[in-house]
């Protein structure tokens, strides 16, 4: 009985085992390698990929670190170790398209040292890819395992050389990173890990940022409609005018880089939890390579990654998604990309992608910048020529590219996922004055007569901006009680706060500066009853004898909170509250009498007398809050514009009107 009473014991201890499942997305990649004959091959295992309804197949990139230095994009890569290090890690990094889970998590492996072969003359990676990653021809460059996604990691390897055209046998000097722009107020990455493999040695970069110079160069840039292309310009900058452009940098020392040379630096970024939400976005690192040696120039190589929602090679990106509607105008020129990567099992030789056009865009001034692959215009080739073409529909934009050869990612022997890939960059410009309201535009992307795979949204957003202005108005009431001043008329000076130009709703706050000027009857005395006074030595009888309040009233009248809503240009509404406060309230009371004198001759003479008598001050004395609609006319989102306002003041019941002009700023 015992026996079973154990076993009934351990099977209901082992039923919330069975009711735990563990996320496949949190799985994390498995290692494996074997090595032959001093080449060590590498092998992982992955989750399944889970594919997204609609999209095109998913898939892995991989990015492998192989722990000496070196690395590797292939799926399944070999390597080849030249030196011995008494621990080795070699970590992958595998980034999931089309798919709808978590990127597989990181863990480094440990593998036992391998078998080391002499080192060649020229220090060179020993990849059994042979991947280049230099394709610029600079001392520089830098290359991501994916577009950064908030709550994602994202590696960089920062690539430096010393190139035979340098004329140099060796170089000794500073590489930097620079990172979260200062254009967006919170920071997007967290370096949280660097891993050298030179005796690069931590080093400060601001000695250098005054003296470091780089040549700065233009793109060439290739018309549509035109067979034309300008040149590179060359100007030199200096290295702190760039640096200033972002919040964080670091940078180390490097030494006796020979003539050929190549060596890597692998950073490990974080995006942080402030990362922008805004999936168009984009985001850039920055590298600086600055020699010891004058005679072999700074160099500045930039990364330019849109922040993604999901890891998709078909991307559309505005340059700048956030832009002030107050420098903007017709001549403004918007700059778009349209990423693309052929994921088939064979070569792409026509790809036509399609760009929805907004309303507000002059089709007419588009202007190819760049493309990929480089091809020139249709306008003036032979037969089979690369080509690119470029036709306007009704709300759409067309680039064909013809008689391309683009790789597939599953086609055989392509391992440079680089070369599957593709993009045309171009620039548009408006109309006219664009509305303050959000710009899409999205793409279409055909690879041959394939279905058409659908990008993202490009989203370029304005600005609030804050707009002040200025009022002048006249307030008057429906019906005057004389008692109250608060009812009179009165002219007001007041200034507003809003966002600039807003389209439709908007909120509103308003400053006003109010002076009246009153005097009130209080108290008729009665005038049957006759007395006489002496003035001055003169005696006079009282005909009539009356008290009055002087009031002297400075107020400031707030309005915390204002919405407003344009119907068009022409005409606003808006509904909102007035607290009114009395910052100066002088009150002298007065006394006047109406005299008669009497001379020898018998000339009877009336006078006025006034007499004050002790004034009374206070300061803040009493709050009020009235209630009001109101509605403009004219240039109603910046100004000039015409206003008329009803108040309503509850506590006295009194109902006012008033009228005033406004301007914008």
């Amino acid at each position: 009985m015992k026996k079973y009473c154990t076993l009934l014991l351990c099977f209901c201890s082992f039923i919330p085992l069975l009711a735990q499942v563990i996320p496949s997305d949190t799985v994390p990649a498995i290692i494996q390698y074997k090595t032959e004959n001093g080449i060590t091959k590498f092998t992982s295992e992955l989750r399944p990929l889970r594919p997204i309804a609609g999209a095109p197949a998913p898939f892995y990139t991989y990015f492998w670190e192989f722990g000496d230095g070196n690395f590797s994009f292939e799926e399944n890569p070999s390597h080849i170790y030249t030196t011995r290090r008494d621990s080795i890690l070699v970590r992958l990094f595998a980034t999931n398209n089309y798919d709808d889970g978590k990127r597989p998590p990181t863990r480094p492996k440990p593998i036992v040292r391998p078998p080391t072969l002499p080192k060649p003359a020229v220090t060179k990676p020993m990849l059994a890819s042979n991947y280049n990653l230099f394709k610029m021809g600079g001392n520089i460059e830098m290359k991501t395992n994916c577009m950064p996604k908030p709550g994602d990691e994202m590696m960089l390897v920062f690539g430096y050389r010393n190139k035979p055209e340098n004329g140099q046998q060796q170089l000794n000097g500073t590489i930097a990173i620079m990172y979260n722009d200062v254009e967006f107020n919170k920071n997007n990455f967290e370096l949280v890990a660097t891993r050298t493999y030179n005796n690069e040695k931590t080093a400060d970069l601001k000695p250098l940022l005054s003296s470091a110079l780089y040549r700065q160069s233009k793109n060439p840039v290739y018309y549509a409609s035109l067979d034309h292309e300008t040149y590179p310009t060359l100007e030199k900058v200096l290295l702190k005018d760039q640096a200033k452009a972002f919040k964080n940098q670091q940078s180390w020392k490097f030494s006796d880089l020979q003539q050929n040379e190549e060596r890597f630096v692998f950073m490990q970024f974080k995006t942080t939890p402030e990362m922008l939400k805004d999936t168009n976005a984009v985001v850039r690192i920055s590298g600086a390579f600055i020699p010891d040696n004058p005679l072999v120039e700074t160099e500045f190589f930039t990364l330019e990654l849109q922040i993604v929602a999901s890891h998709d090679p078909n991307k559309m990106v505005l340059r700048k998604t956030r832009m002030n509607y107050r420098l903007t105008g017709k001549k403004r020129e918007m700059s778009y990309k349209v990423r693309f990567q052929n994921t088939g099992k064979g070569p792409a030789k026509k790809i036509d992608v399609g760009v929805n056009i907004a309303e507000v865009f002059d089709a007419s001034t588009i202007k190819v910048v760049k493309t990929k692959p480089e091809v020139i215009t249709c306008d003036s080739v032979y037969t089979g020529q690369s080509c690119l073409k470029t036709f306007v529909k009704a709300d759409s934009v067309h680039f064909v590219f013809s008689n391309v050869y683009l790789p597939g990612t599953q086609q055989k022997g392509i391992n440079d996922a680089d070369s599957t890939q593709g993009f045309v960059e171009y620039k548009i410009r408006f109309k006219e004055k664009p509305p303050k309201l959000p710009i899409k535009s999205g793409a279409a992307i055909v690879f041959d007569k394939n279905e058409p795979i659908y990008t993202n949204n490009a989203t370029g957003r304005f600005k609030m901006g804050l707009s002040p202005g200025i009022v002048v108005g006249y307030g008057f009431p429906f019906e005057t009680n004389k008692n109250e001043y608060v009812s009179q008329k009165n002219i007001v000076l007041g200034a507003t706060l809003s966002p600039y130009a807003s389209h439709r709703y908007y909120w509103q706050v308003e400053l006003y500066v109010n002076s009246f000027k009153e005097s009130s009857v209080i108290m008729p005395l009665e005038t049957g009853i006759r007395k006489d006074t002496v003035i001055n030595n003169n005696a006079y009888q009282i005909l009539d004898k009356q008290a009055y309040n002087r009031i002297k009233v400075a107020t400031i009248n707030a309005v915390p909170a204002q919405m407003r809503y344009n119907l068009n240009k022409y005409v606003g509404l808006g509904i909102g509250a007035l607290i009114g406060v009395d910052i100066y309230n002088r009150t002298i009371p007065e006394l006047r009498y109406k005299l008669r004198t009497v001379s020898a001759n018998g000339v009877v003479t009336d006078i006025d007398f006034n007499r004050d008598l002790a004034q009374v001050k206070e300061s803040f004395s009493e709050i009020r809050t009235s209630f009001f609609g109101d509605i403009q006319l004219g240039l109603v989102r910046v100004g000039p514009a015409i206003g008329f306002r009803y108040l309503y003041d509850p506590k006295t019941n009194s109902n006012n009107m008033a009228t005033y002009l406004s301007w914008k700023f």
